[in-house]
């Protein structure tokens, strides 16, 4: 078994959109809108296949601040392949204006990773 695609709600579908297209080597399908629900949607695709799912509906709106602990996804990971590129991208991000939450570091668990929020504050480990 492998994880197919993580989806999440946004507000603004074509800025996250650009900025994981920007970030993270993506590919992307063509935009999905159905008007009788007044959905759209964007498939993101790693070259692994994993894809990531941008969902819009104007009326679902935004939960509480999503760098505090709460149920529900915390977060995901996205593996660069490197310590020295986990440091490279954390510093493209910082240097376009996006918050770091948590500075490049290894973990008590032995992972080597910093975290960045999108911009619509999603928290995004970048790991080896």
């Amino acid at each position: 078994m492998k994880i197919e695609h993580i989806a999440i709600w946004v507000k603004d579908l074509e800025g996250m959109k650009e900025f994981y297209l920007q970030y993270f080597e993506l590919s992307s399908n063509e935009k999905y809108h159905n008007p009788s629900k007044n959905f759209s949607s964007y498939f993101l695709s790693f070259s692994s296949g994993a894809r990531l799912e941008l969902m819009h509906r104007p009326e679902v709106t935004a939960r509480m601040d999503k760098t505090e602990f709460s149920q529900g996804l915390a977060h995901f990971a996205i593996s660069v392949g490197s310590k020295e590129k986990v440091n490279e991208l954390t510093e493209r991000i910082r240097e376009a204006g996006f918050k770091i939450h948590g500075e490049p570091r290894t973990t008590g668990d032995g992972y080597y990773e910093s975290v960045i929020l999108d911009p619509e504050g999603n928290m995004i480990e970048l790991t080896v």
